[in-house]
């Protein structure tokens, strides 16, 4: 998939007021690639009142498995005549991260609601400007962020917020990978490679980092960070990091970290949290909690295999989309989510920075 189809987008277009009642949510995906097919359109399928009614991809082999895949699927390679045609609820986003901030604006501005896949775009007066347009029209405006889904990690902000652990003062992040998500795919046009393209927003820090970032927002209660260092590195040749080694401090001393890698040689997705009363280890689905005492505590949990896609979470994320639908775009889920994007935004952006300068701590704007 080449940069520049997607560049057909459009944002000066016209508004359309919608409504939702109690017929069915019409919904539609820009961006028919793997996540698409495999964690959002299996998500969407298990939310009853919910019809996926259109498909926007400017690669024809994507709208074909659309139309293999979806009854009755309109498919639509121009994302303005699909907003202008098919008067939606909603729009989820899922197309490489170069091209969500103009996505979004386009269906905002068209009246409908937006899920947008991580990172929710790329560059701060973007954010500013996206989530004033939302608040102006009235539409919810929400990031995926399905790792808060993770039957771990919910038992972990559990344990957390029932105080186990004390007051939280470390948290550890480690994502290891033998390569990105989709970099041996040629299928489809070729598009699963973006991760691999700085022109389409490619690259760990983005890929990796924003999960990391708006985990240790949430995990540490929703407290902002203070500042980011970071140390980025990238093969010979290469326009993207595959590796990102950084370091946020919190208020009060408190700091956290995280290790992202396409170099491993396994696939290794674990952390460590601890405050002054327990200790919590995360490897995979194993949870384990151990007191200052010693004394260990297995909350371990079941879930999916760890894929690239998790079609599980998502589905919890469309749970949650939905309802912000009924509750409004001021809804305490909405609010939420919009916080968590602005640190994990600021974080990736005063990472990039701090790399540059050889690692120096960069101070995050609140």
């Amino acid at each position: 998939m080449g940069a520049g189809n997607w560049r057909r987008l459009r944002p000066e277009i016209g508004s359309r007021q919608g409504v939702l009642s109690a017929m069915p949510l019409r919904g539609a995906i820009s961006g028919f690639g793997e996540v698409a097919v495999q964690a959002h359109l299996a998500g969407w399928r298990t939310r009853p009142d919910v019809n996926i009614v259109a498909i926007h991809d400017p690669v024809s082999a994507r709208r074909h498995r659309a139309m293999n895949l979806i009854k009755n699927v309109r498919v639509y390679d121009d994302l303005e005549l699909m907003l202008d045609g098919e008067a939606l609820d909603f729009l989820d986003i899922a197309s490489p991260p170069a091209f969500h901030a103009a996505s979004t604006r386009m269906a905002l501005e068209a009246g409908a609601h937006v899920l947008v896949e991580k990172p929710l775009c790329l560059d701060a007066a973007e954010f500013a400007g996206l989530t004033a347009l939302a608040i102006e029209k009235s539409r919810v405006l929400m990031c995926v962020h399905n790792w808060k889904i993770s039957p771990a990690y919910r038992r972990a902000y559990e344990l957390v917020s029932q105080g186990r652990l004390g007051d939280l003062r470390y948290i550890s992040l480690v994502r290891l990978r033998g390569e990105p998500a989709g970099a041996g795919d040629i299928s489809a046009g070729g598009g699963e490679r973006w991760r691999l393209d700085e022109r389409t927003g490619g690259g760990i820090l983005v890929d990796h980092g924003w999960h990391a970032f708006y985990l240790m927002h949430w995990l540490m209660g929703g407290m902002a960070p203070s500042s980011v260092s970071a140390h980025l590195n990238a093969p010979p040749g290469a326009t993207v990091d595959d590796l990102a080694d950084i370091r946020v401090e919190f208020p009060d001393g408190r700091l956290a970290y995280s290790h992202l890698s396409w170099r491993a040689p396994t696939r290794r997705t674990s952390a460590v949290l601890y405050g002054d009363k327990a200790m919590l280890e995360i490897e995979g689905n194993r949870v384990l909690l151990t007191e200052r005492s010693g004394v260990v505590h297995d909350y371990s949990v079941s879930d999916e295999p760890d894929d690239s896609y998790h079609a599980g979470w998502f589905a919890g994320v469309a749970a949650h989309f939905e309802r912000s639908l009924r509750d409004g775009p001021s809804s305490p889920l909405v609010n939420e989510n919009r916080a968590e994007a602005q640190a994990a935004l600021m974080l990736m952006l005063g990472a990039r920075k701090s790399a540059a300068s050889g690692g120096i701590a960069v101070k995050i704007a609140r």
